[in-house]
């Protein structure tokens, strides 16, 4: 096992390994389309239930990771990543209407941003020596159950400070994901795991949270300066 992981290796060329990436990434892109439609549900109708669709999201997922795959029931599996997808985006509804009306630019920023960064981190996982990237692991984990404290904290200390730590830090933490679910979701396949739609799901979730990151950080970045505009022109 040592010496598989420390083998090295350019790129995936098995064509199994080839073929399962080129699954996951189909799917991958499918479920942000999905998620795309979310958000213009949850902005343009009626049917506003930001809250609502995080909890129903969060069973999907749940019910996604509790039904292993078969080969036989990928259709309801990959429902399930699809209806994920989708609630995915109508929790961001809320958000993404604010910054439409800060600054409707930020989002396709934040967007083609949050594109560029995960294709090349992608790239970077699949270039790098074979398995140098899961060595990751610990440190991300350790870093998330910090995070979770300091979310904890911050419910009844209120810092600015510590929520901008957290917002630089998770997507630090998000941009690290990449890196590691790419170069185990390889690993996985090389050991038989046919699971693309569960792969797709972990990618999803590093892709959405970095998005969202994003988008609120350059909210915050144009919002100071009309402030700072404001004041000086006044």
């Amino acid at each position: 096992m040592e010496q598989m992981l420390h083998s090295s290796s350019d790129m995936p060329r098995e064509p199994p390994v080839r073929q399962h990436l080129k699954n996951v990434y189909g799917t991958l892109m499918m479920t942000c389309a999905t998620a795309s439609a979310g958000v213009y549900v949850d902005m343009f109708t009626r049917f506003q239930a930001g809250f609502l669709s995080a909890i129903i999201g969060a069973g999907l997922m749940l019910m996604l990771i509790a039904t292993p795959d078969d080969g036989k029931n990928t259709k309801v599996r990959l429902g399930y990543l699809l209806g994920f997808g989708l609630t995915s985006g109508m929790s961001m509804g809320p958000l993404m209407t604010y910054v439409s009306v800060v600054d409707p630019s930020i989002i396709i920023t934040a967007l083609l941003g949050t594109t560029l960064v995960f294709v090349c981190f992608s790239v970077a996982a699949m270039l790098a020596e074979r398995g140098s990237w899961l060595f990751l692991g610990g440190t991300l984990m350790t870093l998330l159950t910090s995070m979770s404290v300091m979310t904890l904290v911050n419910i009844f200390m209120q810092s600015h400070f510590l929520y901008q730590t957290h917002l630089y830090l998770g997507l630090v933490l998000m941009c690290g994901f990449v890196l590691f679910d790419t170069q185990l979701i390889i690993e996985k396949r090389r050991m038989g795991s046919k699971d693309f739609v569960q792969h797709a799901l972990e990618l999803f979730i590093d892709f959405i949270g970095m998005f969202r990151r994003l988008v609120i950080i350059l909210t915050q970045k144009v919002s100071n300066t009309k402030i700072n505009n404001y004041f000086i022109h006044n």
